[in-house]
């Protein structure tokens, strides 16, 4: 299997199975309910791993929820609540969301608060290497000591600006590894430099090889945090003498009307709210259709569209008992092991549907966590009292009792086709 590196800009082999492939990806900073696009770092490389782990991989997935952050301060003081309630409730806001896509989890999700004495002797390896310094209880890395800086990115240094701007820097371009606390911050833990919390991109670093040591094979996350969050993580982690990752993976965005997904914008969906009004089936689909590094539209048309989709693939199973037959997993093979292109599964798919075979395209829904579209699901005996009283309604000609008894199908939350031989109820 190939995956497109972005720090060498080609796709590069992994390691023959079992591997071990480790993977960390940078998961939320949690300061409220996570929107879709949030979500798509998390479903994709979930994905990889079943894939991987079908191709016969041990897989170990790591990914990180960030808990004390500057948003977080910001969004519990706007609120009139303490940071480490807020970061509470939206880590379990988060998991609650997440769990409903019905994916399985990582195997590992450390928070960075529990982090803090690995980020400290990081930090303490780096300022005795001569790469960061302390001014007034900060401390600060030294881009301009490290002549990697901007491989991954791309980014020149002598012509970037500062990205935290302050006058404790030796170079503007340095960036935070420890900040002395401040008075509106309520959490802080000590340190050699004082009390503070750290920055945000040494926490994955830390996180990264605490649980999977300091060569890895792949990291992940939203092409958003290429620069500066994972140009930063490298910069630190091979300036302390770390291999850290070497495959550098990075999914596109989701896009509402062309634009990025963004609280900061304001443009945002949630996941909570796109699973409750479209159902998992439908937002997993919509992610399943394009390919992990391309960006996805999100558009009430577009998501309306996944879940015409679903519905097709459960008509497919409706009546049907999927009996045992030779799976085209090396056509399968093909789309997901030259860079995971999720889209071309997405029309192999189809296209088993389209001819029959149902035992391939039943195994292909459950690696994408849609196995329940290849389930029949058995209508409750009431449902179908009404389903035949609106059928009988019909023969009589009674077409307004007929509409009735439909609205009361759909309300229990199934919908009745009208078919040759009678009727089918499927889950709505």
């Amino acid at each position: 299997m190939r995956l497109y590196n972005s720090l060498t800009r080609r796709k590069e082999p992994l390691p023959d199975p079992p591997g071990p492939i480790r993977m960390y990806v940078c998961g939320p900073t949690v300061y409220g309910r996570i929107h879709v696009g949030n979500a798509r770092p998390y479903v994709v490389f979930l994905w990889l791993k079943r894939w991987l782990e079908q191709t016969g991989y041990e897989v170990k997935l790591v990914e990180n929820v960030t808990d004390v952050n500057d948003k977080i301060y910001d969004a519990a003081r706007a609120e009139g609540i303490s940071s480490a309630e807020l970061a509470a409730r939206a880590t379990k806001w988060y998991f609650e969301d997440t769990e409903a896509l019905g994916l399985g989890r990582p195997d590992v999700e450390p928070l960075a608060t529990e982090t803090i004495p690995e980020i400290v002797t990081l930090i303490e390896d780096l300022v005795g290497r001569g790469l960061a310094y302390e001014s007034r209880g900060d401390v600060y890395f030294r881009v301009g000591a490290f002549p990697e800086y901007g491989s991954l990115s791309g980014a020149n240094p002598d012509e970037m600006v500062a990205q935290e701007p302050s006058d404790l820097k030796e170079d503007p371009r340095d960036f935070a590894l420890w900040k002395a606390t401040k008075p509106h911050e309520d959490t802080s833990w000590p340190s050699p430099w004082g009390d503070g919390r750290p920055g945000w991109h040494i926490e994955c670093s830390a996180m990264a090889e605490k649980h999977l040591g300091p060569e890895f094979e792949i990291h992940g996350g939203g092409l958003d945090l290429r620069f500066p969050h994972h140009e930063n993580e490298l910069a630190q982690s091979r300036g302390a003498g770390r291999g850290f990752a070497r495959i550098w993976a990075h999914n596109g965005m989701l896009e509402l009307a062309s634009e990025k997904m963004s609280k900061s914008v304001g443009n945002i969906v949630s996941l909570r709210e796109a699973l409750d009004r479209w159902g998992r089936e439908a937002v997993l689909l919509l992610l399943l259709g394009a390919h992990y590094r391309s960006p996805v539209e999100f558009s009430e048309r577009a998501i309306e569209q996944a879940r015409a989709q679903a519905d097709t693939f459960r008509d497919h199973f409706v009546g049907l008992s999927v009996e045992g037959e030779e799976r085209e997993r090396e056509r399968l093979g093909e789309a997901l092991g030259d860079d995971f292109n999720t889209a071309d599964a997405l029309a192999l798919l189809h296209d088993w549907r389209a001819r029959g075979l149902s035992a391939s395209l039943a195994w292909g829904l459950e690696l994408f966590g849609l196995g329940s579209l290849s389930r029949a699901v058995e209508a409750p005996g009431e449902v179908k009292e009404l389903a035949e009283r609106r059928l009988q309604a019909r023969a009589d000609r009674e077409f307004g009792e007929a509409d009735r008894l439909r609205e009361e199908i759909e309300r229990a939350g199934w919908e009745v086709r009208d078919v040759p031989d009678g009727f089918q109820l499927v889950l709505r």
